[in-house]
């Protein structure tokens, strides 16, 4: 059996790792660890989730495949568009159907992406396998199904298991309720199986997990109501209580909510979260947008769960603004296969950042980059500086274009030396703080990356421009890579 591993077919259990992967024992999807597939091969292709939801295009969503090896002719630009059957979705993030938990399983195979419609509640099921170039819709799990025999709506986040099932985490209710949120469980066919928590053990507000079996242990966090996000934002709904600041720590695999952590006012709106990808590790971090704050939460002697702030980025005083002072807003972030960088992108400021975690307890800034923001030269927003003087950041041109939004997804090479960078959030939010999004379409960028010293710099031989699309500009989300990457793929 071949295996697609980023935009390259090579045999399952051969050439996956160092070079050193017995060529006797066939394997499931994946590596064995996270320093193995940091060996493994260059990404060719990527794939973007691409969205008209919201923009005032009637078109559907799609998933555009975007051509990231620089020796072909084709290099940094849409080769394949896979546009979904329905409109008004809103695409958003995406998972694998099988991933390195599934290593030891010999017939286990990365085969379909996992498409989960933010709005709509569809659940998009991708071939990538038959033509990595040009992957086609497998199956589409029905929103009224899951409505039907779970009660949950607005699905976000996917995972796969070692069992071969499915865990999507849904934000809500069909009416936008936060109290209806909770974890739907599809099996290996796609089916509706029902809620992954136990009953009475759903958390209270609903985002992204991750989960570290070796310490029986997943943790989720906490985004907001449905029928306040999709609106748009309003401080308001904060002190309403329609915002979250917790984690929700559970029993893996059982599904039982051990432990409630309250971040505070210093960890409002926790999204993305990621353990150390050791698995042995009992400690990670999530990134909480509205405060910037990058919050390291650990396990104690006891066997409970901990918190502390590790990065805090301060809110800047600006004026010609909505308010007097700008947060960062971190939307995204990712650590590198082993465990010794974590970036994080500031969607408002504009700024990517790097940081060594080699002691997770002391992060150290080693690279920062300016790829967008509200403050940017140009702009009519400034930043208030010492003795009266105002300030804005340089942002380079790329290939004479003009850079817009602010830096929002990113996804790095397995080798640590590429991260590449999407600048769409959700789409209500896109027309509230960037409205150019809209009318020019998204962007997509790739930043080389320093792993030996430390230190960021924009290629700017890539540009994606989602704004010259055949039927529109677009917005560009989350990607992935056909063969797996540091956020979709978790070790046992």
């Amino acid at each position: 059996m071949s295996v697609v591993q980023h935009g390259t077919v090579v045999e399952e259990g051969k050439g996956q790792g160092n070079g050193n992967a017995s060529t006797c024992c066939k394997t499931g999807p994946g590596y064995a660890t996270p320093l193995e597939a940091m060996s493994g091969p260059r990404e060719q292709i990527l794939y973007v989730t691409s969205v008209y939801s919201g923009t005032g295009i009637q078109k559907p969503d799609y998933l555009a495949t975007v051509d990231v090896d620089p020796n072909s002719p084709t290099y940094s630009k849409v080769i394949h568009r896979l546009p979904v059957p329905h409109l008004g979705d809103e695409l958003h993030h995406s998972g694998w159907n099988s991933c390195s938990s599934c290593h030891g399983d010999p017939s286990a195979s990365r085969r379909f992406l996992i498409l989960p419609a933010l709005i709509s509640g569809r659940i998009y099921v991708i071939d990538t396998k038959t033509d990595p170039k040009a992957p086609s819709l497998h199956k589409v799990v029905d929103p009224e199904d899951i409505i039907q025999k779970t009660g949950l709506a607005y699905p976000h986040t996917s995972h796969c298991l070692a069992t071969g099932d499915l865990l999507v985490s849904c934000l809500g209710d069909k009416d936008g309720n936060a109290a209806g949120n909770g974890f739907l469980l599809l099996d290996s066919e796609f089916n509706v199986k029902g809620r992954w928590e136990k009953p009475g053990h759903s958390p209270l507000f609903g985002y992204d997990f991750w989960y570290q079996p070796r310490h029986k242990t997943m943790i989720s966090t906490s985004w907001g109501a449905p029928a306040a996000f999709t609106k748009g934002f309003n401080l308001q709904h904060v002190s309403d209580g329609l915002y979250g600041r917790h984690l929700h720590v559970y029993s893996w695999p059982e599904g039982e909510l051990k432990q409630t952590l309250d971040l505070g006012n210093t960890g409002l709106l926790p999204l993305e979260i990621r353990f150390l990808h050791d698995p042995s590790k009992d400690t990670g971090f999530v990134g909480c947008a509205l405060t910037s704050n990058m919050v390291r939460f650990f396990k104690t002697e006891d066997g409970s769960w901990s918190h502390e702030v590790a990065i805090s980025v301060e809110p800047l005083k600006v004026q010609n603004w909505i308010l007097p002072e700008m947060p960062g807003l971190i939307t995204d972030f990712l650590i590198s296969l082993d465990d010794r960088f974590l970036y994080f992108v500031n969607w408002l400021h504009g700024d990517v950042r790097q940081y060594n975690i080699e002691d997770p307890k002391n992060p150290k800034l080693t690279g920062q980059v300016w790829v967008g923001g509200l403050i940017q030269k140009g702009s009519p927003v400034v930043v208030e500086a010492e003795h009266g003087t105002t300030k804005q950041f340089d942002v380079p041109e790329i290939q004479g274009k003009k850079l817009r939004g602010g830096p929002q997804m990113i996804q790095l090479s397995l080798d640590g030396k590429r991260l590449y960078v999407t600048n769409s959030l959700f789409s209500t939010w896109d027309r509230q703080f960037y409205p150019d999004l809209l009318e020019k379409g998204s962007h997509m960028l790739q930043l080389d990356v320093d792993t030996e010293k430390g230190g960021l710099a924009v290629n700017t031989k890539f540009f994606v421009d989602f704004g010259a699309e055949p039927d529109g500009p677009s917005l560009a989300h989350e990607m992935r890579y056909p063969g797996g990457d540091c956020t979709s793929d978790i070790w046992i």
